[in-house]
């Protein structure tokens, strides 16, 4: 009877509802904000590539992660995060390398590579960008919070500011430098991400906040 029976205190512990949604949403953005930042959008006078869209959803749910399970979790969910970035530049590039098939619609066979492939110079520079960004993006986050709960739209539109002007300086200036002019590139850019990151992530993060402890209620 003992050998059948397992005790509260050895059970596994349950994921959190909203750790486990927040997570598959992190990991399904690492690989969107490489494809669109593919396409540079104009937004008014600001030029910006898309993949910002999708890199501010994982500076809120990282932010979010941090607000409601703490620092250490959240910068584990940055850490996973290499997980599908890499098998998808490596999927990536094997697709590619692999022959087509000869009744593909012509103009997508040269088009797809330069869609979709990536420069080693620029994946290397596209895994540091994030690594270093996101984890100081949850470190500032936490480091502003005075008590849960706070100012999380501040914490969060303040963290998401100083990683994204971190990002791009770091993402420019691996994947361009000594090949083109980068200062009014990376000047651009980081007008772009400060504005959008002012305008949306105090809604969204506040939203994203208020949705994982709605999922984490007791039912």
């Amino acid at each position: 009877m003992r050998r059948t029976m397992t005790s509260a205190s050895t059970a596994p512990a349950s994921i959190p509802r909203s750790l486990f949604v927040f997570s598959v949403l992190y990991g399904g953005m690492t690989c969107t904000a490489g494809i669109l930042g593919v396409k540079q959008v104009a937004l008014g006078p600001l030029a910006v590539e898309a993949g910002i869209f999708a890199f501010l959803q994982l500076v809120i749910l990282s932010s979010a992660v941090a607000e409601l399970h703490g620092q250490k979790v959240a910068t584990w969910l940055v850490r996973l995060g290499f997980i599908p970035l890499i098998m998808s530049a490596l999927l990536i590039q094997l697709v590619i390398a692999l022959p087509h098939d000869a009744g593909m619609y012509p103009p997508a066979v040269d088009a797809f590579p330069i869609v979709v492939g990536q420069g080693a110079r620029m994946m290397l520079a596209g895994l540091i960008s994030y690594g270093i960004s996101q984890t100081l993006n949850v470190l500032i986050f936490a480091k502003l919070s005075r008590g849960k709960g706070k100012l999380v739209w501040l914490r969060g539109m303040t963290a998401s500011i100083i990683s994204q002007v971190i990002d791009t300086l770091l993402f420019i200036t691996i994947s361009f430098y000594g090949e083109r002019p980068i200062m009014e590139l990376m000047a651009g850019q980081m007008v772009a991400k400060i504005v959008l990151s002012i305008v949306l992530v105090p809604p969204l993060i506040s939203l994203v906040v208020w949705i994982g402890r709605k999922l984490d209620a007791p039912a």
